[in-house]
């Protein structure tokens, strides 16, 4: 498992002064970034490969709301991995460590000039392998 930290910003809220549902997905995109760069992977090194990984279905569920200021942690974790796509579990949780929102989000592995799958590249593959 990973955990990320996102500040909640004003940009972040909306008119009732929590976050705006959508950032949440935002904010699980950058964490799931950072996994990815604590692996030892960059995305523009993966991009220049013709590498990318595209959301395919995302499932949210929201519990409670962040406000501004508060400083969120978001653990990811991959459940399934196969060949050319992986599906994460993803927690955001407030400073006291109460669930705010989870997700479950589905990414496929594509190659960026055709946009059609490809297999994840296999060092990555091992990578993802050692930490789940």
């Amino acid at each position: 498992m990973h955990r990320h930290q996102v500040r909640v910003y004003y940009e972040d809220t909306d008119a009732g002064g929590i976050v705006y549902y959508a950032n949440y997905l935002k904010f699980m995109e950058r964490a799931r970034t950072e996994w990815l760069r604590s692996l030892g992977f960059e995305q523009d090194i993966l991009l220049e490969q013709s590498v990318a990984f595209v959301v395919k279905r995302v499932e949210m569920n929201n519990y409670a709301p962040a406000r501004f200021n508060q400083l969120l942690s978001i653990d990811s974790e991959v459940v399934e991995l196969k060949g050319a796509s992986m599906t994460f579990k993803q927690t955001i949780k407030n400073k006291q460590e109460l669930t705010l929102v989870t997700g479950e989000v589905h990414v496929a592995c594509v190659n960026l000039d055709s946009m059609k799958p490809r297999r994840i590249p296999r060092t990555l593959l091992g990578e993802i392998s050692r930490v789940i």
